[in-house]
């Protein structure tokens, strides 16, 4: 097995299966400001607390520059060497404007002289240049350029050492010669969205002798350092076993066929205020009721909204949420991308929650137009819930009030059961009504029955079978006693 190195961050070491090949040379490239100097940090201190020399050698900022980066992050570079190579005060006045650099420093076999002649005397095990633009233009053209890296990398390889050079793209071109000589490429890149905070991501070109996640992964910039969500959540084992998740409600678990399984997605289509959040309420507080853990995403409502109308349905939130049974979190879909969420909702299953429910997908699918691989993403994070056994209630809030709807996106075929809820008018009131369209995994009710929501909670009424065009919202009478809930004041 290849011995290998932690990069000190947890999700790009996933990514890495494990970390990097001990021993080689690295790029990290990206444009300004896409946290490559952090990364080298984390790297140089995971290093260093595992017992190993480290070694910044800074071509373009100063060594309190540095410091004061590490310091924004709660970084002690206690232990790792900083060596400047940059210029004196005295090459800015005008009689020695020869170059940007100091005269020792002009020619670039000097400045790579000086760089081994600092590892020879601290023996390190890692070591960061920051950056190669700054050799790029000692060497002044790209054929001496090329000679000098690769004389660099004969020199540093065989001394186990484990390099990261650091590249600002600055060049303007594209610049492969060193992602050839290079062992592995990792880049880092950020964009800005319509609205919201700027998206960074990374994505590991090469790495040889490595079988990494290949594509790009989310990441953020945070206080305490880069975190990487690598895409595609996956689990290792058997799946887990299949069972039923009961809500408490018994007319609503006959319609389900019993409940809803463990191990599936469920969509709740309907429009607005018809009652599918106050569902998958009661399917969080059966699971907390139960010694289970459930976790509730909110996109369209705060947590205090949230537990005042759960209150209202008789089906109060507060007693669970102090010991953990049930956690709310409220998420902004302008700051968090796909992949933190994805990321969060992994986390929460780690610690033991056994329910998500998603409340709504429509906030996050409209907050992010620009997402176009949001489907892809949500599919890979449904297929890991379900190897867990995790029962997932995504809810969907569908354009319209009364008559034909329309979803934002189609995310039946994702979906094992979809639920549909509608308005519809009877006896000069508007009401609900509740039906199964689709139950991959087992038998469910095919009927269509009225819904209702009181303080007393979710009622479920007889089959409406006296009725014809319930889905319609405008149904027709065809019975002779109304099998209805009972007028409303």
């Amino acid at each position: 097995m290849t011995d290998v190195v932690e990069t000190g961050i947890e999700g790009l070491d996933t990514i890495l299966r494990g970390g990097l090949p001990r021993d080689r040379i690295y790029l990290v490239d990206g444009d300004p400001g896409t946290g490559k100097t952090t990364l080298a940090m984390q790297f140089l201190i995971a290093g260093r607390d595992a017992g190993e020399k480290g070694l910044y050698v800074t071509l373009s900022e100063t060594a309190t520059e540095l410091k004061a980066v590490a310091a924004s992050h709660g970084y002690d570079l206690t232990g790792i060497a900083l060596h400047e190579l940059i210029s004196s005060e005295a090459t800015v006045l005008p009689e020695n404007q020869y170059t940007v650099f100091h005269p020792s420093e002009v020619e670039l076999g000097a400045t790579t002289k000086a760089i081994v002649e600092v590892i020879d005397q601290l023996q390190p095990q890692r070591v960061v240049f920051d950056s190669l633009s700054e050799m790029r233009l000692l060497a002044r053209d790209p054929l001496r350029y090329r000679r000098q890296i690769l004389a660099l990398k004969q020199l540093l390889v065989g001394r186990g050492i484990t390099v990261l050079l650091l590249d600002d793209c600055t060049s303007g071109d594209n610049d492969l010669q060193l992602h050839s000589l290079a062992n592995g490429v990792i880049h880092l890149e950020q964009t800005a969205p319509e609205y919201g905070v700027a998206r960074r991501r990374l994505r590991v070109v090469k790495v040889r002798g490595v079988p990494f996640e290949a594509g790009y992964h989310d990441m953020a910039i945070q206080t305490g350092g880069l975190a990487v969500f690598p895409r595609g959540s996956r689990s290792t084992g058997a799946p887990a076993a299949r069972a039923v998740f009961a809500s408490g409600v018994p007319e609503l678990d006959a319609l389900f066929g019993g409940g809803l399984d463990r191990g599936t997605t469920v969509l709740m289509l309907g429009p607005a205020g018809v009652g599918k959040s106050a569902i998958g309420t009661q399917y969080a507080v059966a699971a907390a009721s139960n010694g289970e853990r459930a976790s509730v995403y909110l996109f369209d409502e705060s947590p205090e909204t949230y537990r005042w109308r759960a209150e209202g349905l008789n089906c109060s939130v507060d007693p669970y949420l102090s010991d953990g049974r049930i956690e709310l979190a409220a998420i902004d879909p302008a700051t968090v991308s796909p992949g933190e969420f994805a990321h969060g909702v992994k986390c929460a299953v780690d610690g033991g929650a056994t329910l998500v429910v998603i409340d709504s997908l429509n906030g996050y699918l409209n907050a992010m137009p620009q997402e176009h691989s949001l489907l892809l993403q949500l599919h890979d994070l449904f297929r890991y819930l379900r190897h867990r056994g995790v029962l997932t209630i995504v809810i969907m809030a569908q354009q319209g009030l009364i008559g034909g709807m329309q979803s934002p996106v189609d995310l039946s075929y994702l979906a094992d059961t979809v639920i549909l809820l509608r308005y519809f008018e009877a006896q000069g009131t508007i009401r609900q009504a509740i039906s199964v369209m689709k139950k991959r995994s087992g038998k469910h009710e095919r009927t269509i029955r009225e819904f209702g929501l009181d303080a007393r909670g979710i009622r479920v009424g007889r089959p409406l079978t006296e009725f014809h065009g319930v889905l319609t919202g405008v149904p027709s009478y065809i019975g002779e006693q109304a099998p209805l809930l009972g007028r409303r004041d």
